[in-house]
């Protein structure tokens, strides 16, 4: 437990509690296996820890987000496999998240990194050994979109995309306080859907609505030019360094992000570790409806990520944009919202190796 739980910083405990008033004790040695553990050197943020165009307020990562989503699934459900399922559904996360998404040419829907899931839990001893002695299979726990608690498609709510708006509102783009994430929290239950499919929603309009209008500052964050950019430059720096033969796709599995950062900076090849150091100290991307020279400069289409969430009217359960002119004006206007298709850049110039290039 112990070893995890004490590395966290005091906001994280007391939003932890809030999730799961009481720690399930039998998680923690599966949080304590080394393929879990390898994600804690993941930031949930994919990379703009290290970019100045952002002021992420502390460290949170990709196995912090994980276990808020397994404490989410266990507070709803009081059930192992599908805690498990939503605890493993990032053990395939390489460095710098969802860039390797863009990387893979994945940046709408931001699922390419979700291959290896299986593969990792199948051939971790420890994990196997902790299932087996559970009764537990490894498709109980392999996939957790089987399991419409902890996964469905957008826009609907699910204790993933409910974790990663809140512990982005706290560490990403202050938006939330405990207190308000506590209020928001208690009048969320589970509902049936317009498919007759359990569902996260909120017993009161007034709660949901509020939620809506506080997490509607984040949506737009998620796809800004910035973001954006900051994501494809991960993207094509790492694709660069594999192409020049510094790093291996393997290398994004099993380094943590600093090993990462630190191969770039020490390559031999002087472009990229200078372009990864302009990268690191740039503070704005600029827009432009051209692309332009000696410039680092992209047009990229950002996943749309957004929620609208059932709630209960009147003994009937609906969707809080057919029942809220408020929610709803807030979700209709970020749709409208263009999240790419024009060109972003950083004022430096930076050509990412597109080939293969053979090295001794």
């Amino acid at each position: 437990m112990k070893n995890y739980y004490d590395t966290l910083n005091e906001e994280v405990k007391k939003y932890f509690k809030i999730l799961s008033p009481i720690f399930p004790e039998w998680l923690f040695e599966y949080i304590d296996t080394p393929e879990m553990k390898r994600i804690s050197t993941i930031s949930l943020s994919c990379g703009t820890d290290y970019s100045k165009c952002f002021d992420v307020k502390y460290w949170y990562s990709n196995l912090d987000h994980s276990v808020g989503v397994a404490l989410i699934i266990w507070h709803f459900t009081h059930d192992k496999r599908q805690t498990l399922a939503g605890l493993f559904h990032d053990i395939a996360t390489p460095t710098f998240k969802h860039c390797i998404d863009f990387m893979n040419g994945d940046s709408k829907t931001q699922e390419s990194i979700e291959e290896r899931t299986t593969e990792i839990i199948k051939n971790s001893k420890e994990i196997m050994a902790l299932l087996n002695r559970d009764g537990i299979k490894l498709e109980e726990v392999c996939d957790y979109k089987i399991y419409p608690i902890a996964d469905n498609d957008t826009p609907k709510l699910s204790a993933d995309r409910f974790e990663y708006t809140f512990s982005s509102g706290l560490t990403f783009f202050r938006v939330f306080e405990l207190d308000t994430i506590k209020k928001i929290y208690d009048d969320v239950t589970i509902l049936k859907n317009e498919q007759g499919i359990d569902e996260l929603g909120f017993k009161h309009k007034n709660i949901c609505e509020e939620y809506i209008r506080i997490i509607s500052k984040l949506w737009p964050e998620w796809v800004s030019d910035k973001d954006r950019t900051v994501m494809q430059f991960l993207a094509d720096m790492c694709k660069s360094m594999n192409n020049a033969g510094y790093l291996t796709i393997d290398d994004l599995y099993n380094c943590t992000e600093k090993q990462i950062i630190e191969k770039i900076l020490s390559c031999d090849d002087k472009y990229l570790s200078e372009s990864f150091r302009n990268f690191m100290t740039a503070t704005k991307v600029y827009k432009s409806d051209k692309i332009l020279d000696n410039k680092y400069c992209v047009n990229v289409t950002d996943k749309t990520r957004y929620v609208v969430p059932l709630v209960l009217t009147e003994n009937k359960v609906d969707r809080i944009n057919n029942v809220s002119q408020e929610a709803n004006q807030y979700i209709s206007d970020y749709l409208k919202l263009p999240k790419g298709g024009y060109w972003t850049y950083f004022d430096f110039d930076f050509k990412p190796i597109e080939n293969k290039v053979y090295k001794k």
